[in-house]
């Protein structure tokens, strides 16, 4: 994660006039840790990222290729137009041009090629040794389903409450608004092909964050806690 993708996370949250320490409560994490992520002085797992970028309604493409909304901008990321590949998206990218995102706990994305269609966003996806997708623990869901061919080494997915094994050639498939997180148990990096298909889409649903949202509290539950809450209530709102 490079310190201009913390930037733009930064740029993204001043837009919505948002404190750190709203969006912090709202995705349950620490306001310190924002902070530190966004001056790039750490990496976030990839749960906190999804729930920040889904939060701050920006796409995938935005941190990977380290594109800016405009400060004080109305227009979030995720649906300016010019946001996009566009039509002359290049045929062939190669392996040294691709958009890379380096994560905590050793969790490596590589954005390959893509047409301007913002359909599906098609990552090269590496854990190393002892790596998972949350490193608290919980379970991450978001917009969109998610595909994936194993390239090599080992990968644990914790999909609800079962625990599926892969190795080199398995594949997984599932909706990504299930609670799910991967993790490497092995001694040798675990790498896949994901294809994420409608995420962006759905992320155009959703609504605006405010810099007080609601809690569960005001539909009968508990407040928002963590990461997956959010994209529960974010669910709630727009079924």
């Amino acid at each position: 994660m490079t310190a201009e993708v913390g930037a733009l996370l930064r740029i993204a949250r001043l837009n919505k006039s948002m404190s750190l320490r709203s969006v912090a409560s709202a995705i349950g994490v620490s306001a310190s840790l924002i902070s530190q992520v966004e001056t790039g002085k750490t990496q976030p797992s990839v749960s906190t990222l999804y729930a920040l970028s889904t939060y701050l309604g920006l796409s995938l493409d935005d941190l990977l290729e380290n594109r800016s909304p405009a400060v004080n901008s109305s227009t979030s990321a995720s649906t300016n137009p010019e946001r996009t590949n566009g039509p002359m998206a290049p045929v062939v990218q190669h392996a040294a041009d691709n958009p890379c995102l380096e994560m905590d706990n050793g969790v490596r994305w590589e954005r390959l090629a893509v047409s301007g269609s913002d359909l599906a966003q098609p990552l090269l996806v590496t854990y190393a040794p002892g790596a998972s997708s949350s490193i608290e623990g919980k379970l991450m869901r978001h917009n969109g389903f998610e595909f994936a061919y194993i390239l090599e080494g080992e990968l644990t997915l914790q999909l609800e409450f079962e625990k599926y094994s892969l190795s080199a050639g398995d594949s997984l498939q599932f909706d990504s608004n299930r609670p799910h997180m991967y993790a490497n148990a092995g001694n040798v990096p675990a790498r896949g092909v994901w294809f994420v298909v409608g995420r962006h889409q759905q992320n155009q649903t959703l609504p605006t964050a405010t810099e007080n949202p609601p809690s569960r509290t005001e539909n009968g539950g508990a407040g928002l806690n963590s990461a997956v809450d959010v994209l529960y209530a974010m669910d709630r709102l727009i079924s």
